[in-house]
């Protein structure tokens, strides 16, 4: 027997999660079928509230509930360093350390010419007006996975700041290990990152 059409409708749209399968979203939705109002209408509400309440900063392209972003906005954070990161969850990893003191670029993603991602995809023409807009940068960190695709990015980043932008350009220390993520990175090897950083320019 076939599910109710809004079933079906929930696995397809579940599985479009990263790594959430067919069968997978089958389960989380028989399990939330299985659970009491108190748990399915709060994560519904939840869920809801995510488009209707946060925005992207207009700056770095952070999700903030408001425009500029806290760290866009605070007068403390060094205005000489960017550290540019893939995704907000990259950008958390690095707040986390409580080390890095400067201000944030999200790209959106990684070049990945196998899944159809091309730099038209990503904020690589956003990333030029802001070093245009904001002069006092003096050092870019390319804070990006240590994967094929986060090292076709930064290649390609490097190559699209030659001769556009003066300054100086780092990427993080070999600390990380090849294919690690930065959002599972513990704090403590990631400040190291930070710290011994090298440059690339």
């Amino acid at each position: 027997m076939a599910y109710p059409p809004l079933v079906q409708q929930l696995i397809q749209l579940l599985s479009q999660l990263p790594s959430v399968g067919p069968k997978t979203a089958e389960r989380y939705i028989f399990y939330l079928l299985e659970q009491k109002p108190e748990l399915i209408e709060p994560l519904a509400h939840h869920l809801e509230q995510l488009s209707q309440t946060l925005t992207t900063c207009s700056e770095c392209g952070a999700i903030t509930l408001s425009s500029p972003c806290p760290i866009c906005r605070d007068p403390q954070r060094s205005a000489t360093l960017l550290c540019v990161v893939a995704t907000n969850q990259d950008l958390e990893a690095i707040e986390t350390t409580g080390s890095y003191p400067g201000r944030y670029f999200v790209l959106g993603g990684y070049l990945d010419t196998l899944n159809g991602i091309k730099p038209t995809d990503l904020r690589l023409a956003a990333l030029l007006q802001y070093l245009q807009k904001n002069k006092d940068i003096k050092e870019i960190i390319l804070a990006l996975n240590p994967t094929i695709e986060g090292e076709t990015t930064a290649l390609y980043i490097q190559k699209l700041l030659k001769g556009k932008w003066p300054g100086r350009i780092s990427r993080l220390a070999r600390g990380l290990a090849t294919g690690t993520n930065l959002e599972y990175t513990d704090p403590l090897t990631l400040a190291n990152a930070l710290k011994f950083r090298q440059e690339v320019k």
